[in-house]
């Protein structure tokens, strides 16, 4: 009897035991099952606070061009990185401001492009959001352009300026301005100088440094020049300052003396504007210059006066009709005595001018495109500035202003 009390003792014991193991691997009751899943809770990461907002939204269409049509923000949280490119991945620059609440372009967005923004922010856990969204500024119905001088890769006279004709005219000429620059080696301070809604021009304090070399830069792309009518335009134009060549033409003594580096090369016998019809005084600029010409009195308002269908050795000095030119129809005995044209200034020449050794011949062959040149003692005004590339009549205060 005994033992058999044993063997069931042995038993129950073995049996508490297992008990015992069952309840130490295995868990049990509720309560256990609630601490698995606090546990589990515990260890998933809760979303971060910074929210990355970007104006416009995603997929907007028809989108304005200014900088301000694009912002990229995060309240609760800091900009850590905002990536803009367009559709040929060219990055946006910009800037972060705020503490790293907001960024903005540091400029205007291209006209009838596709951009993707891609931003970065993190709040003050260090936790991570991202936004990515893409957009499409407007196409414009309406576009200008602007008509550059001189062209890329030329030499130029030291009194070239850059000048800018608008195909439109500009009601927004901050917006333009800004759009352009130029710029010079070695440098000097540069300032542009507005002629109406439609002219843009650019010079220095002073003439340019022979040897200077001169940079346009246009992007006009999406530039609101005036409502609803874009720039279209994006261009890079390099020229180059050639010697230093002014001449002064004296009205009364009929004479032009031609300066070269500072130096008197030539003195010519001249034929300036007869009485009533005489030369504007002031600086003016060669801006073009043609081996022959037509020059016809009823385009400038002399009605049936003169048409002279070869005018050979022509040079522009002004948008209202002024040249220095050869003339062939006058008697040799005038250059150097008289003055006969209707506002121009004559220089003796063969007719077609295919005679080197005249006056004319020999200054047309050592003039640039915007060589200076001087009229004093004339019985008229002097030019306006705005007239030709007569910019040299305004002081560096009243251009600046």
């Amino acid at each position: 009897m005994a033992r058999v009390r044993g063997r069931r003792g042995l038993s129950a014991l073995a049996l508490g035991a297992m008990l015992t193991l069952v309840a130490a691997c295995g868990g049990g009751g509720s309560g256990d099952d609630g601490g698995k899943g606090k546990g589990t809770e515990a260890a998933k990461p809760r979303p971060s606070r910074a929210v990355v907002e970007v104006e416009p939204g995603d997929g907007a269409k028809d989108v304005g061009t200014s900088g301000g049509a694009l912002k990229v923000t995060s309240a609760k949280g800091k900009l850590t990185t905002v990536t803009v490119k367009d559709e040929k991945g060219r990055a946006i620059p910009g800037k972060t401001t705020g503490g790293g609440t907001s960024w903005k372009p540091d400029g205007r967005l291209r006209a009838g492009t596709t951009y993707t923004v891609d931003a970065l922010a993190k709040d003050a856990d260090g936790r991570a959001a991202r936004k990515h969204t893409t957009f499409t500024t407007l196409k414009p119905e309406e576009t200008f352009v602007g008509v550059y001088s001189p062209e890329d890769g030329s030499k130029v006279g030291v009194g070239m300026p850059v000048s800018l004709r608008f195909n439109r005219g500009i009601t927004d000429p901050g917006a333009v301005e800004k759009s352009v620059k130029v710029s010079a080696s070695p440098s000097v301070p540069i300032e542009g100088h507005w002629f109406g809604n439609d002219r843009l021009d650019f010079r220095p304090a002073k003439y340019w440094k022979p040897g200077t070399k001169v940079t346009l830069k246009m992007d006009l792309h999406g530039v609101e020049g005036r409502p609803g009518v874009y720039g279209e335009q994006t261009k890079t134009v390099k020229f180059t300052i050639g010697r230093s060549q002014i001449s002064v033409v004296d009205a009364k003594a009929h004479t032009m003396k031609v300066m070269r580096d500072g130096k008197t090369i030539k003195k010519l016998p001249i034929t300036a504007g007869a009485p009533g019809n005489e030369t504007y005084n002031g600086t003016m600029v060669i801006s073009e210059k043609l081996a022959v010409t037509r020059m016809d009195g009823a385009t400038v308002g002399f009605k049936g006066e003169y048409d002279i269908k070869d005018v050979p050795h022509a040079m522009r000095l002004s948008d209202s009709g002024t040249f220095l030119h050869g003339n062939y129809w006058a008697g040799r005995s005038t250059f150097g005595s008289a003055n006969v044209s209707h506002g121009c200034v004559g220089l003796f020449d063969q007719r077609g001018g295919g005679d080197p050794s005249t006056p004319a011949a020999w200054f047309f062959g050592q003039s640039l495109i915007g060589d200076v040149v001087i009229v004093k003692n004339s019985d008229d005004e002097t030019i306006q500035p705005g007239n030709g590339l007569s910019d040299w009549n305004m002081s560096w205060e009243q251009w600046k202003a």
